[in-house]
């Protein structure tokens, strides 16, 4: 069955895409909240649509040219590139522009829109049906995080609907989703052939530092944890306004 399964590598530069579609009408709805100029809301939107199709558009190239298919130091160059837009992540989530946005996203949003992780952990169970990603990268064997995305669409109804409970509840989803994604990236990394291997079983994780598995340490778990990040910063924002 595994060796006759083929998995169409069209499906995760799609994932993507509808990816980047919602979370740039997100900012756009968000950014019609703000009151600013439009050449000011236009700049913003213009801005981020760039940076997310132009980081995709560069970890595609360097995948292709093999840069990340070196495992022989830590740590492995596919974890950089899950690293690499965290600073940045950070920097906009804390800056005075950023602020003013995450004020008008609705918090219910941010939820909803990590379901996109159970297309991603079906995509990898996919991959492992072929033989390309070994079996405890899957929900069949210790990668959980798909609850995450199941979780994410009835919490968010109850952050919508029960506003008494929204703050904490919300504050113990993204908790509990930035554990289970450290969970795959730990089982990740140790699954590739790299010094501190610990899953020796095969295949190895190697096929992640190429197109199009690239797009899932490089951009699809960049954005699972910015959304918990963005979600966790809105808390902390509007619970400053309460008290002022």
């Amino acid at each position: 069955m595994k060796s006759s399964f083929s998995t169409p590598g069209f499906l995760w530069p799609l994932l993507l895409l509808i990816c980047i579609i919602l979370i740039l009408s997100g900012v756009y709805q968000a950014l019609k909240k703000t009151g600013w100029k439009r050449q000011r809301r236009l700049t913003i939107l213009f801005t981020a649509t760039v940076i997310l199709l132009a980081w995709t558009a560069i970890l595609t190239a360097l995948s292709y040219k093999g840069l990340f298919a070196d495992f022989g130091k830590l740590p492995p160059r596919p974890v950089l590139a899950l690293l690499a837009p965290l600073p940045f992540v950070l920097l906009f989530a804390f800056s005075k522009t950023g602020t003013q946005i995450l004020r008008l996203v609705p918090s219910h949003w941010l939820i909803f829109m990590q379901s996109f992780r159970i297309f991603v952990e079906v995509l990898i169970w996919f991959a492992f049906l072929a033989s390309k990603f070994p079996v405890q990268m899957t929900f069949e064997g210790r990668n959980f995080d798909v609850l995450t995305g199941i979780l994410a669409l009835p919490v968010g109804y109850l952050v919508i609907n029960r506003k008494t409970y929204s703050s904490r509840l919300s504050i113990a989803f993204n908790v509990a989703g930035i554990l289970l994604l450290l969970n795959i990236i730990i089982i990740a990394v140790f699954s590739m052939p790299v010094p501190i291997r610990y899953f020796m079983n095969e295949p190895s994780a190697s096929l992640i530092a190429q197109f199009p598995f690239i797009l899932l340490p490089g951009v699809l778990v960049p954005i699972a944890y910015s959304l918990h990040i963005f979600s966790l910063r809105q808390f902390f924002i509007k619970k400053q306004i309460v008290s002022i």
